[in-house]
């Protein structure tokens, strides 16, 4: 959910935010109102901080002292406040939060003074004791070093799987001059395949919706004047017609809301927008404001939310005014959270400058064409490619012999001290760094699966129906390579396994590795929890990393695909003579100079039957088709029986195999017979076909 602002949208958002400020500015009057019995509530709200306490010019990342001093002044402008957020502060956060449990977090948001924030699906990465018993629980030097939160965490989808019980507070209430404000937190339903499931153990998560209606209905009925959700789920992009999209989960959630909810602070897929969303029982009743604002802030502090509600002196909202406001360079930053910054800075620098190893290019997560390196979770990386590997190495001697990894445990780019300039490398990696990729403390978990269930894992990939993220393309190690059908219906994608470019027969058993994460099932990929004979190997996911660098010294991209499409070849027997046309995809990699391939050398057994061009332009969706070419050839008539069909890729080492039976050509009849005809099948682990006299 790393989706960042492009030059020109934050240019937009900076004059947006101008207009926004100058407006609170020149207009301070309305605080205080025209109307001496009027009030003026203002919610700043934020979403998905992720621990980004340093400011980033390069993404636009506030820091937490900017993010701060933005609070302060807007505070004082508007004094009836309440600062919130919709979940995700934590976890999978940069090195210099992580290092410490993410208390140099903690310790800058209660500076900052939030005041209430819904759990997000991170606040869960170390399990739900963690979260209770560690950061929610009052700070103590000697017994709770790393917690405190003293904001309010609330959670009213989240309940005690045995009782019903609420697990986490639901619900909390702010009184503001005259107006009483009530505050629901959710969070997303899927947080079990989002997170270890071990660490959510013994609980459920309510539909959002469910929770939001029935603790909006409490609020009410005991008096709040405005009531506020704050739901760790959201719009796929920034668009207004995919927030109210129904056939989407939170279109779903806004669709069914009820109308005592007022307004939405919402977060998890990292956009930024501000909508108005009519309520047709407002309009109803004549109301002043007949449309909810639905609002993100984007991602990691870049932004705030602001909501200011203008009420009457019998509590009833009169007027309503709205916007994103960019913080970047925009406010001063506050001293008291800059010194928490810059302790937690000077500590993780410390064990971050230690040198580990050296890259010999840039590892990159997969790129959208209108993102940067991370903006797609749909694709092939050489970096998560990378990841695999180490993971297999680390436990081979635990008898792995291929290794998965999922792109969303992968939180940054491993670019080095070169910082991704392809004239500086090979470069150093500090711990630092390599911290930053891996975050999560992930333990190496094997298993053994058979054949059947890895084809099973692989179309895991495509998501199911309403997913933020329809497709995961998984990491995977070298040596294990598979083809796909792309337009093949669910459950029948997978055409040909192999590894070390031997088949994989649906019985066969291979001992496979996973982080813990995924064989809990995490990211639906349920497959992994069923695998047999699992043993935890202890080994953390960083750990592993560390000692493979410190083992080899270097760390070398492959540039490879390990997945490549196939569509078009519904038939994997040939007849000599006759032509062959298929389609490839899913060539390329989608990082900043990453090696392409510019053609595909196709043999059918040791016979050069073309070479084709591919056409490597970057994704503007979330499948992994991009790198294309379009195969054409005739049979040749020196080449029979069961063979291999190769392509190889001119630069990037990519090596495609599949099985096919070459047969002669039928005799002509001279008309004298009925023709011939083909039986087609598949036995799960190739395409078949027999020739067959028509007639007979």
């Amino acid at each position: 959910m790393t989706t960042l602002m492009t030059t020109q949208r934050r240019v937009l958002a900076i004059v947006a935010a101008f207009a926004v400020v100058m407006s609170w500015m020149a207009a301070p009057a309305r605080a205080a109102g025209d109307d001496p019995g009027s009030t003026t509530v203002q919610i700043l709200g934020i979403n998905d901080f992720h621990g980004r306490i340093l400011p980033d010019p390069f993404s636009g990342n506030a820091g937490a002292a900017v993010l701060a001093g933005a609070v302060s002044e807007l505070e004082s402008t508007y004094p009836d406040t309440v600062f919130a957020a919709a979940g995700d502060l934590i976890g999978a956060s940069t090195f210099e939060s992580f290092v410490a449990q993410d208390k140099p977090t903690i310790d800058a948001l209660n500076a900052m003074g939030l005041d209430v924030a819904a759990v997000g699906n991170h606040e869960f990465d170390k399990g739900y004791a963690d979260l209770v018993d560690r950061v929610m629980a009052p700070y103590d030097a000697a017994t709770n070093p790393y917690g405190g939160a003293t904001w309010q965490y609330l959670g009213a989808n989240v309940r005690d799987a045995a009782t019903g019980d609420p697990a986490l507070p639901e619900t909390w209430t702010q009184t503001l001059g005259n107006v009483e404000v009530g505050f629901i937190g959710v969070v997303t339903d899927e947080t079990p395949t989002l997170v270890s499931p071990d660490g959510v153990a013994g609980l459920t998560f309510e539909q959002e919706v469910v929770a939001a209606n029935r603790s909006a209905a409490t609020l009410t009925a005991a008096g709040a004047d405005l009531v506020v959700l704050l739901v760790h789920e959201g719009a796929s992009t920034a668009a207004y017609a995919d927030a109210v999209d129904p056939s989407n989960d939170f279109g779903t959630l806004l669709a069914n809301l009820s109308p005592d909810i007022d307004a939405v602070i919402s977060g998890h897929t990292h956009q930024a927008y501000d909508h108005r969303v009519p309520v047709p029982e407002w309009a109803a009743e004549g109301r002043a404001v007949t449309e909810r604002p639905v609002v993100s802030a984007g991602q990691y502090g870049m932004a705030l939310n602001q909501l200011l509600f203008t009420f009457d002196a019998d509590g009833n909202v009169t007027g309503l005014d709205t916007g994103i406001i960019d913080l970047y360079d925009a406010f001063p930053a506050d001293v008291a959270v800059q010194s928490i910054v810059d302790d937690a800075v000077a500590q993780a620098d410390v064990l971050g400058s230690v040198v580990l190893g050296q890259l010999e290019a840039p590892l990159y997560r997969a790129t959208l064409a209108t993102g940067s390196p991370g903006s797609t979770r749909g694709a092939e990386s050489t970096l998560g490619n990378a990841v695999a590997n180490i993971q297999l190495w680390a436990t081979q001697d635990n008898g792995a012999l291929i290794a998965f990894m999922n792109p969303g445990g992968l939180r940054a780019d491993m670019v080095g001290a070169a910082g991704g300039d392809p004239a500086l490398y090979p470069t150093d990696i500090t711990f630092a760094q390599a911290a930053s990729v891996q975050p999560f403390a992930n333990t190496l978990v094997t298993m053994d699966l058979t054949g059947a269930q890895i084809r099973q894992v692989l179309e895991e990939q495509w998501q199911p129906a309403g997913s933020s993220r329809p497709f995961l393309r998984l990491g995977t190690s070298t040596g294990f390579a598979y083809t796909y059908d792309p337009d093949a219906a669910a459950g029948s994608r997978i055409l040909d396994m192999r590894l070390d470019g031997e088949p994989i027969a649906d019985q066969r058993v291979v001992k496979v590795v996973v982080n813990s994460f995924l064989a809990a099932g995490g990211d639906n990929f349920t497959t992994f929890s069923e695998g047999a004979n699992r043993t935890d190997s202890g080994r953390v996911d960083l750990t592993a990393q560390v000692d493979y660098l410190e083992a080899n010294g270097i760390l070398t991209p492959d540039y490879s695909q390990h997945a490549v499409g196939i569509t078009g070849l519904d038939d994997f027997t040939f007849t000599q003579g006759d032509d062959v046309a298929f389609d490839v995809s899913s060539l390329m990699m989608t990082g900043p100079n990453d090696v392409l391939d510019q053609t595909v050398t196709v043999k059918l057994g040791k016979k050069t039957v073309g070479t084709f061009a591919v056409v490597n332009t970057l994704p503007t969706d979330a499948f992994d088709e991009q790198g294309t070419a379009s195969v054409r050839f005739e049979v040749p008539k020196s080449v029979k029986g069961d063979t291999t069909l190769t392509l190889t890729g001119d630069a990037t080492g990519t090596v495609v195999k599949l099985d096919v039976t070459v047969q002669k050509k039928p005799k002509s009849n001279n008309g004298k017979g009925k023709g011939n005809a083909f039986a087609f099948g598949h036995n799960k682990d190739r395409m078949f076909a027999h020739y067959l006299p028509l007639g007979g």
